[in-house]
């Protein structure tokens, strides 16, 4: 059973009030964290959106996502999106009820004016009227944002604070933990123009799950039915459907992708509108059967991370929007691949996230327990009780695991890339993340006391 680990609750509803030369709208914002610590309703933002058709649709977009069941379809309710202040910007995340499309919009400092954008995370929300009123507002209209209590907010009648009925999933954590480690893998594979993304877009079968690949060719995306170098992954093109509400406003689209080959299986990729002063994008799973949560990704980073490299790494993160790994390297007196290292283990607790467009991690703190990193990682936890139950047997490449009684599992480690014989690795064969078993094996070839002070 999927675990609820938040619940939020606001001072009031959300509302997009229009009267006079334009709209107000009031996002509502539940308990939070900021440099100043908890706040049970901070405020990021007052003053007005530069392009408010575009930043209305786009926010419906998010709210789309977060909404949307793309796999064995059935109601649902929907959640809050997630809203970071990171001082220039703000960023809007959710992630889909099945698990599988992660999506942000980030509305850049030329999307915002005539307020300063503050720090901290917390949700935001969005509710069924607000949708309706989102709807509705033209690329003409001024439209004045707060994030956060308004001074002309109205309190419900009796004082009493609007409580979600539907908390965040535990699922969602762990989601935000796969996409930050997979992002960091992509990098950009094509941009085309706006006629050519409304064009390839609408082009898209309606409804399909099937998984596909697209070739970016100068200006123009051609699909193709394999894998070839260069292509990025369109696992499910139903999965890009929230897009189509932003295509009026695009300026341009880019698709981001990690490396492929002609023998390559789908794989997951991040699809990118740039619109006036901010952009939206939606990253899919590999498949539309497979939510994020269950990636894996993360695993082997965790393996190798350091509590204490992380703590002085969070330490110095800042509320930054983009995280250089150089200087927090030399800040921190740290090798980038601890760094590294620790911005994973950070991201399993939503401290920190991946900007496909910047090719960095940007600072946030999810309004989750970060206590319980381990419990969310079955595979990792059985792995360090292998090691701590002196389960596995080095012999150079070769390793033994011995599970119980009856089951020795054999690990083999080389060319960075390990194999094993167990039904996970033979089910999967890397594609959902190490198994317990090549993890344990990970974990007793690096179990090394550092000196104090050691950076390498």
């Amino acid at each position: 059973m999927t675990e609820a680990v938040h619940a939020p609750s606001y001072r009031c509803s959300s509302t997009l009030d229009f009267g006079g030369a334009g709209g107000r709208l009031c996002l509502q914002t539940s308990t939070g964290l900021t440099p100043a610590g908890s706040h049970p309703h901070p405020r990021f933002f007052s003053g007005f959106l530069t392009e408010p058709g575009a930043a209305a649709a786009a926010l419906l977009s998010v709210a789309d996502v977060a909404a949307a069941r793309y796999h064995r379809q059935f109601p649902d309710a929907s959640r809050d999106p997630v809203v970071t202040g990171n001082g220039d910007r703000l960023r809007f995340e959710s992630f889909s009820a099945c698990g599988g499309v992660y999506a942000r919009l980030d509305v850049l400092a030329a999307g915002l004016d005539g307020g300063e954008v503050g720090h901290g995370t917390t949700n935001v929300d969005v509710n069924d009227p607000l949708r309706e009123a989102l709807a509705r507002v033209g690329g003409a209209d001024p439209l004045h944002l707060s994030v956060g209590p308004d001074e002309l907010a109205v309190a419900t009648p009796d004082g009493a604070v609007v409580e979600k009925k539907v908390p965040l999933p535990d699922r969602w954590l762990r989601g935000f933990a796969e996409t930050q480690v997979i992002a960091s893998t992509f990098d950009l594979r094509g941009e085309v123009p706006a006629a050519e993304a409304v064009r390839f877009l609408r082009s898209l079968p309606r409804g399909s799950r099937d998984p596909g690949w697209v070739v970016p060719g100068g200006r123009t995306l051609r699909r193709t039915s394999r894998p070839v170098p260069g292509a990025v992954c369109l696992p499910g093109p139903v999965r890009l459907a929230a897009l189509g509400r932003v295509l009026r406003y695009a300026r341009a689209l880019r698709v981001y992708g990690p490396p492929v080959t002609a023998r390559s299986e789908p794989v997951a990729a991040a699809w990118e509108v740039v619109l006036p002063g901010m952009r939206l994008t939606l990253t899919l799973s590999p498949s539309a059967a497979r939510g994020f949560s269950g990636e894996g990704s993360a695993l082997e980073a965790l393996a190798d991370a350091d509590a204490a490299d992380a703590d002085r790494v969070a330490a110095l993160l800042a509320w930054e929007p983009r995280l250089d790994v150089a200087d927090l390297a030399e800040q921190a007196g740290l090798a980038p691949a601890r760094v590294r290292a620790a911005l994973t283990l950070l991201g399993t607790a939503g401290r920190v996230g991946y900007d496909t467009a910047e090719a960095a991690h940007f600072h946030r703190e999810l309004p989750y327990d970060a206590a319980h990193a381990e419990r969310r990682n079955p595979r990792l936890r059985m792995a360090r009780s292998l090691v701590a139950a002196g389960a596995v047997r080095l012999d150079g490449d070769l390793a033994a695991v011995t599970v119980d009684a009856d089951r020795v599992h054999r690990v083999r480690s080389g060319g960075g890339e390990s194999t094993c014989t167990c039904p996970w690795w033979t089910r999967y064969r890397g594609g959902r993340g190490p198994c317990s078993h090549v993890l344990a094996v990970r974990l007793a070839r690096g179990t090394v006391v550092r000196p104090e002070g050691d950076s390498r």
